[in-house]
């Protein structure tokens, strides 16, 4: 009895889960949005993630720097998937992925195991240049970083990500270039000259719309967008 009783369980277990990516499957057409979302590291094109999204939140659980949140069902972007509101709280790229690690059903590709190797979550834009300290050669002041205090901190490598904006303080702007987290962060992000005789941040090819540079950014004056590539943006010309 006990034997039939676990066959019963596994099998269902597996019934439902089918039936539940069967769903998201059917549903894709329905859950996407007009505007994309930025996903977790890892994540698989649109379509095929929110097939295989199983709405678990362990993504969200493991990430310590409370980046991911998940959707609701008024946004439109599928109940329940994750995404990260960089202009909130960006994705600092932790080395081991952890939330690519606990995903359980393959929709952040488990082939992934460091920050090189990640497809592009999206693509950093200068979208303000006139709002940018940088090219108007202005110097960081400490309202210039208060938007940060302003999410809930709680453990050591936000902490770590506080005291070293402070440092910036009384200096000239270089926190979206500085910031960066990818590793060789000028392969993704570097502050070139301006007409201005100031500098601005350039996105290079390696830039993978972690959106730290956005979350950071004193003025809001970068934007990441969402599921879009350097070669979608700065070559073919994709807004």
């Amino acid at each position: 009895m006990e034997q039939k009783r676990r066959e019963f369980i596994q099998f269902s277990t597996l019934g439902i889960l089918g039936l539940v990516l069967a769903g998201g499957v059917a549903g894709v057409p329905y859950l996407k949005a007009k505007t994309l979302r930025v996903r977790p590291p890892g994540a698989l094109d649109e379509d095929d993630f929110l097939a295989l999204c199983i709405k678990c939140g362990q993504c969200l659980q493991v990430c310590p720097y409370h980046s991911i949140e998940l959707d609701s069902l008024f946004t439109g972007h599928g109940i329940g998937t994750p995404y990260i509101d960089t202009l909130n709280r960006a994705c600092y790229l932790c080395t081991a992925l952890p939330c690519v690690l606990a995903c359980p059903s393959g929709a952040l590709d488990h082939n992934v195991s460091k920050p090189e190797d990640l497809k592009p979550m999206g693509i950093g834009v200068l979208e303000n240049p006139n709002k940018c300290i940088a090219i108007s050669k202005e110097m960081v002041e400490k309202k210039h970083i208060q938007k940060i205090y302003s999410h809930p901190h709680s453990n050591e490598q936000e902490n770590e990500v506080l005291e070293k904006l402070e440092t910036f303080v009384g200096k000239g702007c270089t926190i979206c270039a500085d910031m960066c987290p990818y590793p060789n962060a000028i392969e993704a992000i570097e502050m070139v000259s301006d007409s201005s005789g100031g500098f601005r941040p350039q996105f290079n090819e390696k830039c993978i719309g972690c959106g730290v540079c956005e979350e950071l950014c004193p003025t809001n004056a970068i934007t990441i967008k969402a599921r879009l590539t350097y070669d979608d943006y700065y070559i073919k010309g994709k807004k």
